[in-house]
């Protein structure tokens, strides 16, 4: 089932603020909250639809790449690894403090909102590049990365925090005038983790981590362009002290193609002939994406003259059109000539044949570039 539009599960226009996304998937998370809907599947799958398109949505980079691709943009994805694979853990310890005290301790802590549980820390996101030949862009590829990344040391162990006793939060209550005020606060102790490290490698970090390599496979969709980033969830840093591991972003490098040039989605070659074939016609191969494709010109063919073989460009993402491969001819003017040439073409020369004659369906160059482009 096709995944919905991102701004249609928050109810929201594409113009929407910050503040309004943050309080429509506030609003969203309360009504379909699993404590609110206890067994209920569909409130359950609404209420994960929820956080992943907040999750996309509030992050600036992840919006911008939603914007300008959808969820092609998102690797495929979505912001949390899709709906259908989602770790209702994740979706607490990552989103609960926007609720403040909205839900209080009533919903088991798991919003951090003063219940038994520490909140689990995300861990940070990795960047790479990739580059890729044209092939890999138009058909789409899998590659195999290795990437130095964060993981967790085998031995870790833990204790509870003593200040917070595992709930990552303090509570203070002070006397005012108004009478008694509480707030609650992130552990000063564990940084709101819950646990403190017991006891850790001598190889690990102050947070039990080390950087370990990692091959990893990423699933590149065709169509995608350089600049671009994908998002690969989960492949990022470990979170430390057991939290969200961060996500992958992988950003696109194209390769030039020796003969092919891409704009958008169409592929331009340039065809060059020389003049006999031009005025008697001939056959030529061309360059495609994947192997060749053989063209006939007609005889009298012009320099300047554009061909389209529509289907044969690159791929849109997230979508079922493809460009076309537009060949541009050339017809080559010979720069030396022997003396044998040089006759031939001094006899031709006041030939009425070879006296330029366009007609109203040889286009100029200006109509030409405003059928392309306008």
């Amino acid at each position: 089932m096709a995944k919905r539009d991102y701004y249609d599960v928050l109810g929201l226009s594409r113009s929407a603020s910050e503040a309004d996304i943050k309080k429509a998937y506030r609003q969203l998370a309360l009504k379909y909250h699993p404590d609110k809907n206890p067994g209920n599947k569909e409130a359950e799958d609404r209420f994960k639809e929820a956080a992943e398109a907040y999750d996309v949505l509030s992050s600036p980079e992840k919006k911008q790449r939603y914007d300008q691709f959808g969820h092609a943009g998102m690797g495929g994805s979505g912001g949390f690894g899709g709906g259908g694979s989602m770790n209702m853990d994740d979706i607490f310890s990552q989103f609960g403090d926007i609720f403040g005290s909205a839900f209080g301790g009533g919903f088991g802590g798991g919003f951090g909102g003063g219940g038994s549980q520490g909140r689990r820390v995300k861990g940070s996101n990795l960047r790479i590049k990739v580059k890729l030949n044209l092939e890999e862009i138009a058909l789409g590829t899998t590659k195999k990365i290795k990437v130095f990344k964060l993981v967790n040391a085998e031995g870790l162990t833990y204790d509870t925090c003593a200040t917070c006793r595992g709930a990552g939060q303090v509570r203070r209550v002070t006397n005012t005038i108004l009478g008694q005020m509480q707030t609650t606060t992130t552990c000063p102790a564990c940084h709101g983790a819950g646990k403190v490290i017991k006891s850790k490698p001598k190889d690990a970090d102050e947070h039990g981590q080390k950087r370990q390599e990692e091959l990893i496979e990423i699933n590149i969709p065709a169509g995608v362009a350089e600049g671009m980033t994908l998002n690969v969830a989960g492949k990022g840093n470990a979170g430390p002290y057991g939290g969200v591991p961060g996500d992958l972003l992988v950003q696109i490098e194209e390769e030039e193609h020796p003969e092919l040039k891409r704009e958008g989605n169409n592929l331009y070659y340039d065809l060059y002939i020389n003049f006999a074939d031009a005025a008697l016609g001939c056959s030529v191969e061309v360059p495609l994406v994947k192997g060749k494709a053989q063209i006939k010109l007609e005889p009298g063919t012009q320099s300047g003259k554009i061909l389209r073989l529509k289907g044969k460009g690159v791929p849109e993402v997230n979508s079922y059109a493809t460009g076309d491969l537009l060949i541009n001819v050339n017809v080559w003017t010979p720069v030396k000539l022997n003396e044998e040439e040089r006759k031939w073409l001094e006899k031709l020369r006041t030939s009425s044949n070879f006296q330029p004659t366009p007609s109203g369906k040889d286009k100029s160059f200006f109509q030409k570039v405003k059928e392309m482009f306008g």
